[in-house]
């Protein structure tokens, strides 16, 4: 899947926002990926996750278990472990840190990735990494939809991404004034109450 395949099906599930956005790593961006408005869509959903299992095939063949982080990585998680014929966990927040609940396990011997849905600065997929390397988990990479950092974020194990799409994303007191201009809403995902 090319780079405007994916770009368009965000932009025709109307999950491609423009203004000024404030980030979940607290960055501000005129560019906004709401993925969820991608997620509604099953069919769409699917494309994403199964070229990226594709992906996921080709670079790290073997994978036996999925594990995403709650909450935005959930479903892209669980789509991709479909086409790659695995389970699908996921990590929660327990005071501040992610842990794996509700049962799930990591087997010794299991070759796990982490699928997240955006990358920015790679910071959920590294608490996630770090929590399961805590239990003894083999972590052999990561894997998202759109790396937006362009291949700079730092996830701490080898990231594999559907693109990349780098988009302008600044500290609040370096703003352009273009985008200094316009009211910055939060639109994502860890300013809800028990999110984080």
């Amino acid at each position: 899947m090319t780079k405007d395949e994916v770009l368009a099906i965000f932009r025709e599930c109307g999950a491609m926002l423009e203004g000024h956005f404030i980030l979940s790593s607290g960055l501000r961006s005129p560019i906004f990926l709401q993925k969820a408005k991608v997620f509604q869509y099953a069919h769409q959903t699917e494309k994403l996750c199964k070229a990226l299992a594709e992906r996921i095939k080709a670079e790290v063949p073997g994978v036996t278990k999925v594990v995403s982080p709650a909450i935005g990585g959930i479903i892209p998680g669980y789509e991709t472990s479909r086409h790659l014929g695995v389970p699908a966990l996921y990590t929660e927040r327990v005071e501040g840190k992610f842990e794996l609940r509700r049962g799930f396990e990591i087997e010794p011997g299991d070759k796990v990735i982490v699928v997240e849905d955006i990358v920015s600065t790679g910071l959920s997929i590294r608490e996630c990494v770090e929590a399961l390397r805590s239990i003894g988990a083999n972590v052999v990479a990561a894997a998202c939809l759109i790396d937006r950092s362009g291949g700079e974020a730092d996830v701490g194990v080898p990231l594999i991404s559907l693109i990349e799409f780098k988009v302008p994303a600044y500290p609040a007191d370096q703003l352009p004034p273009e985008l200094a201009a316009i009211p910055a809403i939060k639109p994502g995902s860890r300013g809800i109450q028990g999110v984080k």
